[in-house]
């Protein structure tokens, strides 16, 4: 997908986007790098691209590789001026809530909650000392139409994510600070392929199967079709820029019509 881009938007602005080597979170470093920003990312494994970007080797599950990515972007970049949480997913498997056990929910919870938390809390505090700053974090329509099968668990968290960005948006809108949520529905990514593919295991059938299992989970797309990530990474993009500025504790749900309720 074509987005026209402006090229000197973010010129000068330090960038950290969590889970920036897959899915939303590449096309959201990608967008920034366009709009002319400096970004650091991290994953667990080396990613097949790593141009134009800072990396760190870090798995954002844990305490101890949100510490690595927080170090490395003050070291590397001497702050950050937006934080964008793309980091998320879900490897539970199928079979319903039975089949989740404290491990299972325990992963989810540290993958979409608490790495989010952990580097805010690393983070922000030098965004409240300049007095200016943006956080968007990526949650999900689950957080208000959870899908039952394998996502209990990830639906859950992601309403945990946007709760809490909720509160802190009211602490840190007086120090300079914006906090916003953006809440996409079903993004054509390989994890989405991924699920689909844990969902064929679980019920049998075939690929097409269960993708028609998540559109009956959806009640079905107005749209016709999944979001694509750059769709969702220039949303992301326009809420941390200058355009964006009197946006603050506000949800913006990308998900082509498929939540039906107001």
């Amino acid at each position: 997908m074509n987005i026209k881009v402006d090229a000197t938007e973010f010129a000068g602005k330090r960038v950290l986007v969590s889970g920036g080597t897959k899915g939303a979170g590449r096309a959201t470093v990608n967008r920034f790098l366009a709009g002319g920003a400096r970004v650091i990312t991290a994953a667990r494994g080396m990613p097949d691209f790593i141009g134009g970007i800072e990396f760190v080797q870090a798995d954002l599950t844990t305490a101890e590789g949100g510490a690595m990515l927080a170090e490395a972007a003050f070291e590397r970049f001497g702050g950050i001026d937006i934080l964008a949480h793309v980091l998320g997913g879900s490897s539970a498997p199928g079979g319903g809530f039975i089949s989740l056990t404290d491990d299972h929910w325990l992963s989810e919870l540290n993958l979409n909650l608490l790495a989010a938390v952990r580097l805010d809390r690393l983070l922000v505090p030098q965004m409240i000392e300049r007095g200016s700053g943006v956080v968007v974090h990526v949650t999900s329509i689950q957080s208000v139409l959870p899908l039952p099968e394998a996502t209990t668990a990830y639906a859950a968290a992601k309403a945990a994510l946007k709760t809490y960005s909720k509160s802190i948006s009211k602490e840190l809108g007086p120090k300079g600070v914006r906090v916003n949520v953006v809440s996409p529905g079903w993004i054509m990514t390989e994890s989405s392929g991924d699920l689909l593919k844990r969902l064929q295991a679980a019920n049998g059938g075939t690929i097409e199967d269960a993708r028609q299992v998540v559109l009956d989970s959806l009640g079905g797309i107005p749209i016709g079709r999944p979001a694509d990530p750059d769709e969702v990474a220039d949303l992301i993009a326009y809420l941390a820029s200058d355009r964006a500025a009197a946006i603050h504790g506000a949800e913006f749900v990308i998900d082509g019509g498929t939540v039906p309720t107001v």
